[in-house]
């Protein structure tokens, strides 16, 4: 079975198996020959393409923009608007990817030479997505071209209605598409059903086919003669932009991704775009951002504002030319940022006691009154960590209206089920990707859509689960966990869905010390036999076994533990510690 150490049940009654032997089983006994060769080959990255991989390149990993379907006729209509100077608005969705997206169009218009206007609609007030009375406004205040980002793919009415005011709209947008689609003048979606070769890159956030289409707009606009007395502008110079909407959105970091992420974390530590510089000063980043700081210190500030503050907020920081502006927002973001953080602890208090009774589902589905709509996705996320299993947790209104936001496991397409569950009828509005979903339902079709679910994915979240396994790359002595191994480990990066980050087993060890801190989670130090003690943490297990193990260890007791070794950089010398994952008795 291929299990690490032997152990087939540990701390949190999982195996321990080698990732490399999971994912290359047609040539177990290959020893490649250095630590990133052997990280890339067991993340499934072919052995021809290995150089590609080392140093992920956006020409290595660029297609050609037109494979696409309505790519070229999106590009000519752009055209068109910047040849004319016409009055252009972008709707963007209000998370980081939306926000993104949106910015990315807009900087790249201002460099051709026209102003578009941004538009981001109100969480609490307009919901997800464009609505006809949001596209007819901007019509009538005078836009003759609408671009949506990261939304739009299932807008039927509201592009209807755009359609009869007589104002162009383009879709892109990376959610999953319904068979029929809505009007627009081009639909950009690498999610559409009748994509071709297109559809390799369904992975790609919305902020990644937006980039795709600045291309394609660039080189439209070039064979026009458009940049005869004219600089063409630096596209690549925007891929902060894209390498921070891909992963906040959770995309996976293979192919094209990797190579925005790779990319765009250099052009991120320029620090170039006034805004992120801004928010990198207010996330306390005295370094270059990694790709998990994109992950859990940038993308979550921005998101405060759609989620508790002002929709706009992360447009507006990341397309000011002014650096005392960009200051304000920053620093707003990062207080609305802690504003989130207490409203998410009562809803996730709430939303668990729920789940509680929920052991015999395959989906956990939770709904309350009064939850704050802002932070149930995350919630759901936090849910579906501790829990194995997709979950979605519904907030209530008073007028019996439910606003719902879902996260998955690895293996079960949740954007298609809930797809699926509006045709049927029980949601009036739905949709996502295989890893993420939002919807909106009536009260009383909850029960109805959670049996749904439950029974439509019950075999795939069987599988999923009964696969389980902590798939770890290296076994290391506590002393072996340094700050070179880190160091070396990262260039097998960026690492994030789909690429996951190098898990380790350090041990045997000993406990020294271990206590609770913070928002429940277990800090030790522990020291292994040949001596050397390493800091170790495990976040959010202070209730769990997991957590009881580590803080209820005897002296005598020694543990195997598994996790991904970190920097601590707070120190006058960096230091290496390991993140906990999990645990396993080695006495």
């Amino acid at each position: 079975m291929n299990t690490v150490l032997n152990i087939s049940h540990s701390i949190l009654g999982q195996p321990w198996r080698w990732r490399m032997l999971e994912t290359d089983a047609r040539d177990p006994g290959f020893a490649p020959d250095d630590l990133v060769t052997q990280l890339l080959l067991a993340r499934g990255c072919p052995r021809d393409a290995l150089d590609a991989h080392k140093a992920p390149s956006i020409r290595g990993f660029m297609p050609d923009p037109s494979i696409f379907r309505d790519m070229d006729r999106a590009a000519d209509r752009l055209a068109d608007a910047v040849q004319a100077g016409e009055q252009l608005a972008i709707f963007g969705d209000y998370d980081v990817d939306g926000a993104t997206s949106a910015a990315l169009m807009i900087l790249l218009l201002r460099d051709l030479g026209l102003e578009a206007r941004p538009y981001i609609p109100d969480r609490m007030r307009e919901g997800y997505g464009p609505t006809g009375a949001a596209l007819v406004r901007l019509k009538d205040e005078g836009a003759t071209l609408i671009v949506t980002v990261d939304c739009g793919a299932q807008a039927f009415d509201a592009l209807a209605a755009a359609r009869d005011a007589g104002v162009d709209v383009l879709v892109v947008d990376h959610h999953k598409c319904a068979a029929a689609l809505p009007h627009a003048h081009a639909l950009v979606n690498p999610n559409r059903l009748d994509e071709t070769e297109g559809a390799e890159h369904g992975h790609l956030a919305a902020v990644g086919v937006a980039f795709l289409l600045g291309a394609a707009l660039i080189r439209t606009l070039r064979g026009r003669g458009y940049f005869a007395d004219r600089p063409e502008p630096k596209l690549l110079d925007l891929l902060d932009l894209v390498a921070l909407g891909t992963v906040a959105d959770v995309a996976a970091l293979r192919g094209l991704n990797r190579a925005f992420v790779a990319q765009g974390l250099k052009v991120m530590a320029q620090r170039r775009n006034i805004g992120l510089n801004a928010l990198i000063t207010a996330s306390r980043l005295t370094r270059a951002p990694t790709s998990t700081d994109l992950g859990f210190a940038l993308g979550p500030r921005i998101n405060a504002g759609g989620r508790v503050g002002k929709s706009d907020l992360g447009v507006r920081l990341l397309t000011t030319r002014d650096p005392a502006e960009a200051e304000r927002i920053a620093v707003e973001l990062d207080r609305l940022n802690e504003e989130r953080r207490a409203i998410e602890g009562i809803v996730q208090e709430a939303a668990e006691l729920i789940a509680l009774n929920q052991s015999n589902r395959a989906v956990l589905v939770v709904a309350g009154h009064g939850w704050h709509p802002g932070v149930i996705g995350i919630v759901a996320g936090r849910l579906k960590e501790k829990y194995g299993r997709p979950a979605l947790v519904i907030a209530l209104d008073d007028a019996g209206l439910g606003k719902g936001s879902g996260r998955s496991i690895s293996g079960v397409d949740l954007g298609a089920a809930v797809l699926a569950a509006k045709e049927q009828g029980l949601l009036v509005a739905g949709g996502g990707h295989a890893m993420a979903a939002g919807l909106t339902i009536a009260e009383d079709h909850v029960d109805a859509f959670a049996a749904f679910l439950s029974e439509r994915l019950e075999a795939a979240v069987a599988r999923a689960m009964g696969d389980r396994a902590l798939l770890l790359d290296a076994v290391l002595t506590a002393g072996g966990v340094t700050p070179d191994l880190v160091t070396a480990m990262e260039l097998g990066g960026p690492y994030g869905m789909g690429w996951p980050q190098p898990r380790v087993v350090a041990g045997p060890v000993r406990i020294i010390k271990a206590d609770v801190v913070g928002n429940g989670h277990v800090r030790a130090i522990v020291a292994g036999d040949g001596g050397g003690s390493l800091k170790a943490v495990a976040f959010r297990q202070a209730d769990t076994a997991l957590g009881q193990a580590l803080l209820g260890a005897a002296p005598h007791r020694r543990l195997w533990l598994a996790g991904r070794a970190k920097i601590d950089d707070w120190g006058s010398r960096p230091a290496a510690e390991l993140h906990i994952d999990d645990a396993a008795w080695a006495d």
